[in-house]
């Protein structure tokens, strides 16, 4: 199994290529903003992206270039701050605000039924007709790593649209986790 560290900072995992821009000691330097990536198509079976994503200049190119290097069902792991959290907006380098939808544009939709929301945002997309589609297999909103927080993870999960729509400005979760799988 041939497994990506995206934006791998210090955190250098084994089993792992690990990519960075600048020298960790253990990793592979290339700009993530500079495509394309020193891999070939259908490449990886498992993209892992912890809090790099939203530093991207092009969340549009980026999408496409992780889709091109991930296997057919490979499986992208997205880690990033809510963009209503200070964990967002505290840091001057972070450039692409995340939501619980900010991957309803490259969504694979199959033959599911959709809710309204779906369906107004399926004939709005704007993921400039890349063909990069991807099952969303889970999405949540993490609240907090802080243990007695931790149980609000369930209620603001119950239906994270609604609670992002109605309530995260007045209770803000730290970070929204995605698992996709890429569909080829």
């Amino acid at each position: 199994m041939i497994k990506l560290n995206l934006g791998c900072g210090k955190d250098i995992k084994e089993g792992y290529v690990n990519l960075d821009i600048v020298d960790y000691g253990g990793n592979q330097i290339h700009d993530i903003n500079t495509f394309p990536y020193p891999f070939p198509e259908n490449h990886f079976d498992e993209i892992y992206a912890s809090h790099v994503l939203e530093h991207i200049d092009n969340f549009n190119k980026t999408i496409t270039e992780l889709y091109r290097i991930l296997k057919p069902n490979g499986i992208m792991i997205v880690y990033a701050p809510f963009f209503l959290n200070t964990k967002y907006f505290g840091d001057p380098d972070h450039k692409i605000p995340f939501s619980i939808r900010t991957f309803d544009n490259y969504e694979y939709i199959g033959n599911r039924k959709l809710k309204f929301y779906e369906k107004w945002k399926l004939n709005h997309r704007t993921n400039y007709e890349t063909g990069a589609q991807f099952e969303v297999l889970e999405k949540k909103f993490i609240t907090s790593h802080f243990p007695a927080l931790k149980w609000m993870d369930f209620l603001v999960n119950i239906e994270p649209v609604m609670y992002e729509r109605f309530f995260s400005g007045i209770f803000s979760p730290e970070e929204v986790y995605f698992r996709l799988k890429a569909i080829k």
